[in-house]
C-alpha cells in the first residue's frame, strides 16, 4: 500500500521514499516534463532576476494551460475547469491539507512518485479501506473540475527544482521542522538514542525552516534533514502571499529520520 509498483520518475517509488535516499539524495525527474517544455527552461536560463523568472513561469503556465481564458468559456463547468489552477490548490493546501485541494496534491504524489498517502482526514491502511475511498473521492472531485492539473503540478515541481538549484548550487540538505499534536499516531519504524526516530510521513507534508514557528503547530516538534529533490514547493517560490506567512515547505514524504526537540 505504501509504495506503488511504478511511477513516472527516473527512480522507483521505494527508492524515493526510503530513508537511505534522504541520506544519499539523487535528482528526481518526472518523465518528459523538461523535454516537452524546453522553451520554458531555456528562457529561464536567460533571466538573472528571481522575481522576473517567477513571473515568466506564471505567464508561461497561464498561456500553456489557457488559465487566462476562463472568462471566455460559455459554461460554468468550463470556467471552473480553467480557474481551478495549481495556484488554487496551493492556497487550498495552506488552509487545510485534508481538503479536496489536499487530496488532489496527495494524489499527484501518488501518481507521479508512486508513494501512497497514509492520512487524509483519517489514517489510510490500504486501498480497500473506506478511508482510501474517501480520499480518492476528494481527489477525483477536485481533478474532474480542473484542466490538466497533474501536468500543471509536474511543471510546478520541476520549476521548484530549478530554483532550488539556483538557490543552492551545491546539493545541501535543508534543515526543517514540523510541529504535531499527534506524534504518537505516526508509524514508528525504528527508535534510536538521543530522541531520534525513523517515522513514516504522509506522502505530502508541511514543514517550516523556523523551529520556533513549528511549536505553534503542536506540542511535539521534529527536526529532520530534507534533500532538495523532495521539496515540492516552498514559500517565496512564487510572488504573492501563498505560504509565505509560515516559511512553509511542502515535502514529498516517506521514511524520515527525525529528532524530537525539547
Amino acid at each position: 500500500m505504501r509504495y506503488g509498483s511504478f511511477n513516472y520518475c527516473n527512480l522507483p517509488p521505494w527508492v524515493i521514499a526510503s530513508r537511505h535516499f534522504n541520506e544519499n539524495p539523487q535528482t528526481i525527474e518526472i518523465q518528459g516534463v523538461k523535454e516537452n517544455n524546453r522553451f520554458l527552461f531555456a528562457k529561464l536560463n536567460t533571466i538573472g532576476n528571481r522575481d522576473e523568472r517567477a513571473q515568466f513561469f506564471m505567464d508561461y503556465m497561464s498561456v500553456r494551460f489557457h488559465l487566462h481564458h476562463w472568462e471566455e468559456q460559455t459554461t460554468d463547468a468550463a470556467r471552473m475547469s480553467i480557474r481551478n489552477s495549481y495556484m488554487r490548490f496551493l492556497k487550498g493546501w495552506m488552509i487545510d491539507s485534508n481538503s479536496i485541494a489536499g487530496a488532489v496534491l496527495k494524489h499527484w504524489v501518488e501518481r507521479r512518485m508512486g508513494i501512497s498517502p497514509t492520512y487524509h482526514k483519517a489514517c489510510i491502511e490500504d486501498v480497500s479501506s473506506e478511508e482510501y475511498f474517501s480520499y480518492m473521492t476528494d481527489a477525483m472531485n477536485g481533478s474532474v473540475h480542473t484542466s490538466a492539473i497533474d501536468s500543471q503540478l509536474d511543471l510546478l515541481y520541476e520549476y521548484c527544482q530549478y530554483e532550488l538549484r539556483k538557490l543552492r548550487p551545491r546539493p545541501e540538505l535543508f534543515t526543517l521542522f514540523r510541529g504535531t499534536h499527534d506524534a504518537e499516531e505516526y508509524e514508528i519504524l525504528e527508535e534510536s538514542g538521543g530522541r531520534e526516530q525513523i517515522v513514516r510521513l504522509n506522502n505530502l507534508v508541511s514543514f517550516t525552516d523556523e523551529s520556533e514557528r513549528a511549536w505553534e503547530f503542536g506540542r511535539t516538534v521534529w527536526r529532520t534533514f530534507v534533500p532538495p529533490s523532495k521539496i515540492f514547493y516552498y514559500s517565496g517560490l512564487l510572488p504573492g502571499s501563498i505560504l509565505k506567512g509560515e516559511n512553509e515547505y511542502m515535502i514529498i514524504g516517506g521514511e524520515y529520520r527525525v529528532k524530537r526537540m525539547r
